[in-house]
């Protein structure tokens, strides 16, 4: 069986995130970088499918340099090899060109039976590229998953949303997006890092993805930011020291602000 999944680096979520003064796009040198914790969990999914059904696990980012140790994080927690969709073209790329191209990445795959990711990615938190993908790859989507399993060559997946809960069943190979609560990735071992400097990642661009095609025309992005301002500080509150009065007070303040 072989498992793909996809994964992605961010900025910590704990740091400061620092803007380019060109583009408005993330300062990568200036800021603290990340495996998102979401694109995490579904590499944990991939490795416990992995364990128990032997499968091959294949991770896929697309990213510059840096993107390097977001795959090599999954492949020390147990994956067993990496593509690296690395590309000068590709800074700024929109969801559509993102899931087009890990669409790409994946077609080189022999005989996906999986694709995993995460429902979304800390940063810009689009939630649409693992349909994307799915749509590209002409594969079944269950997304918002919260718990799967395999049987008998299809997936059964339990998806929450903040419409509802449903159950979701269809044939392999198929495509499934995770949340937050699908999993605890596991860390990874002192063995698992040293392992990992020798399994094979192979760096891609968009001329092996896509050789036929005229990149001068390649729309890489259909929006761009035009402005950005830092954000302000935040004002110290008010205190208000209850002397019989604070009831009063807190309601004329809920008035002042037009929540009553």
């Amino acid at each position: 069986m072989n498992i793909v999944v996809l994964v992605k680096q961010v900025p910590d979520t704990a740091a400061e995130r620092t803007l380019t003064g060109a583009d408005h796009t993330l300062d990568r040198e200036n800021s603290d970088l990340v495996l998102d914790e979401i694109n995490e969990r579904a590499a944990e999914e991939a490795l416990t499918l992995k364990e128990a059904t032997d499968a091959e696990v294949t991770v896929v980012s697309m990213g510059p340099d840096s993107a390097l140790d977001a795959i090599r994080k999954v492949l020390a927690m147990g994956a067993d090899r990496g593509i690296h969709v690395c590309d000068d073209r590709l800074r700024g790329a929109d969801v559509v060109t993102t899931a087009k191209v890990l669409a790409a990445a994946v077609g080189t795959v022999t005989d996906v039976d999986l694709v995993l990711a995460g429902n979304a990615a800390t940063d810009g938190q689009a939630s649409a590229v693992p349909a994307m993908v799915a749509e590209l790859l002409g594969l079944p989507q269950l997304t918002h998953v919260r718990e799967l399993a395999l049987d008998a060559g299809r997936v059964r997946a339990e998806r929450e949303t903040d419409s509802g809960e449903a159950t979701l069943d269809a044939p392999l190979p198929a495509l499934v997006s995770v949340t937050e609560k699908i999993n605890e990735p596991r860390y990874p071992s002192f063995k698992g890092i040293m392992a990992a400097k020798k399994k094979p990642v192979t760096t891609v661009g968009l001329d092996d993805l896509f050789p036929d095609a005229d990149h001068a025309a390649f729309l890489v992005t259909r929006t761009r930011v035009v402005e950005a301002v830092p954000r302000p500080a935040r004002a110290a509150g008010t205190v208000v020291t209850d002397d019989g009065s604070a009831a009063r007070r807190l309601f004329d303040h809920l008035l002042a602000q037009k929540l009553l």
